[in-house]
């Protein structure tokens, strides 16, 4: 009897699951009138917390803009809730219905394009490695013999393994369990290294206690597109989203937005992270698309 309650359970599960991937999420929110953000702590100036369930950054206003637009389609005011995920669990929370959009530092490949959904790219991003201003490592080749760490969930070592350089190399991986929690393990000297993308490399050592006690160092690992996450199969909300991309370009309120979380000084501690756009972003803003990381790894 017991293994058939279980059997059950969890056939009941992965029928919600299932349930909850092919969502409206349009729908969704007109009939409860809430939409649940899903948001990082420390991903840079892309998505942050200021504390007291508070967050910022320049994905998250983004996904304001669009739930904005989603309370003119539905025709009341939401109640946005906040949901904190990890590099972990931020994919099977929108998968299963827990977060209706992801706006954090998500590497859009084709991978998680079988899991979930990407809205068009506003961001492009390089994966960098940052080390001890004192330390001697200067790129790749010296990581021989050395840890490296990265955050679990993530893609950045296997990256690191697969560049040419890295051929030969032999370092040890050693994970923290959020990008704070990494960067601590380089700050704390557990690491020699932290391998992740510039924005969040450079976003945890702004607000470090000693900011030039650390450098990026070595050539970029590659670049990639870092995308807002819905559900598959919700083409109305992929086409708000997108549309409200798109509008954003066109007004040049999205360059603006830009500006505001890269080059101005940004709360809490008032520092800017002083990362001008790239022409790879320039690019992507003139051609939106929501092609996966390996597009652009083509020769």
């Amino acid at each position: 009897m017991k293994k058939h309650i279980l059997a059950v359970a969890v056939l009941a599960a992965v029928s919600c699951g299932a349930n909850a991937q092919g969502t409206d999420t349009i729908s969704k929110a007109k009939a409860s009138g809430t939409i649940t953000m899903g948001v990082r702590d420390s991903s840079g100036a892309l998505s942050y917390t200021l504390g007291d369930g508070k967050y910022a950054g320049y994905h998250y206003e983004i996904c304001q803009r669009i739930i904005a637009n989603l309370e003119k389609a539905v025709g009341k005011k939401l109640d946005i809730k906040y949901q904190l995920v990890t590099s972990q669990n931020r994919i099977p929370l929108v998968q299963n219905g827990t977060v209706d959009i992801e706006c954090g530092s998500t590497t859009n490949n084709a991978t998680r394009q079988k899991d979930v959904a990407f809205l068009n790219t506003v961001y492009m991003e390089q994966v960098r490695i940052a080390v001890k201003a004192a330390s001697g490592i200067t790129g790749i080749a010296q990581l021989n013999g050395k840890s490296v760490a990265t955050t679990t969930g993530t893609t950045s070592v296997q990256l690191l393994r697969k560049h040419e350089r890295a051929t030969g190399v032999d370092f040890k991986e050693v994970y923290g369990k959020d990008h704070a929690d990494s960067f601590l393990l380089l700050e704390s000297g557990r690491a020699d290294a932290f391998v992740m993308d510039a924005t969040i490399l450079i976003g945890n050592i702004v607000n470090s206690k000693s900011p030039a006690d650390f450098r990026i160092v070595g050539e970029p690992l590659s670049i990639e597109p870092i995308g807002i996450m819905i559900r598959k199969d919700d083409p109305a909300f992929k086409k708000l989203g997108n549309d409200t991309l798109a509008e954003l370009v066109k007004s040049g309120e999205l360059a603006k937005i830009y500006d505001k979380w890269f080059m101005h000084a940004i709360p809490p501690k008032n520092i800017s992270v002083n990362m001008p756009v790239t022409a790879e972003t320039k690019a992507a803003w003139a051609n939106l698309n929501d092609k996966p990381a390996e597009e652009y790894a083509k020769k």
